[in-house]
This record gives structure tokens, C-alpha cells and sequence, in this order.
């Protein structure tokens, strides 16, 4: 991975809960590639690519609420990790759950309650 790429991957709650944790990133990483959309899906995944926007880190003005528990894995550079990391426990009440760590990139999990 190069930059500030991310991949998010998320599970429980439903479509509505996973969009609301993706747009709670877009202050800080930019748009996604694609929003979550497939409401039969039981495990959704955006990617944010090397854009700068929001390289300020500053989270959505007025973060959604979610209406189930949602176990977020983010996945990039630790910068990367680290300030998406940041910015998901700023916008929600958050429970870390373990961080991974490789020569390159780090994986963390958060889980996410409403």
C-alpha cells in the first residue's frame, strides 16, 4: 500500500450503519472508491485512496448515529490506521480491539457501539 491508502472493512449493523462509518472518514482520507450499497451484504468494505483531502484529519461535523454494533477493521500505512483510528473514536463510541502489525502496514479493530 502507498500513501495514505485505507481499506475499511466492516460488519453488523446494516447498510445505513456501514455508509454512516464511511462518511465519518471522508473529513479525514476523502472520498471512498464506492459507498456500501448492497443491503443483503453482511460485510461491506470501502477503500480511500492516496487523496489528500481532509489531510487536516477533521471528522464529519455531525457524525451519524448507528443502530447496531459495528466491528470496523482498518487496514494501511500506521498513519493511515492511526488517524482513521482517531478519527472513528472522536465520531463514535468506540472499544479498541487489537492492532496488527507488518513491515509496511498495520491492521487495527475497533468495534463501534451506537
Amino acid at each position: 500500500m502507498s500513501g495514505t491508502q485505507l481499506t475499511v472493512t466492516l460488519s453488523g449493523g446494516g447498510t445505513d450503519d456501514a455508509r454512516a462509518v464511511v462518511r465519518a472518514l471522508e473529513g479525514t482520507f476523502g472520498a471512498p472508491d464506492e459507498l456500501p450499497t448492497d443491503e443483503n451484504a453482511t460485510v461491506h468494505m470501502a477503500t480511500f485512496g492516496d487523496s489528500e483531502a481532509g489531510a487536516a484529519g477533521s471528522a464529519a461535523a455531525s457524525p451519524e448515529r448507528l443502530s447496531a454494533p459495528v466491528t470496523v477493521t482498518v487496514q494501511g500505512t500506521p498513519e493511515a490506521v492511526r488517524r482513521a483510528s482517531d478519527t472513528l473514536t472522536r465520531a463514535f463510541t468506540a472499544r479498541d480491539d487489537g492492532v496488527a502489525s507488518g513491515d509496511q502496514e498495520q491492521e487495527r479493530q475497533l468495534l463501534l457501539v451506537p
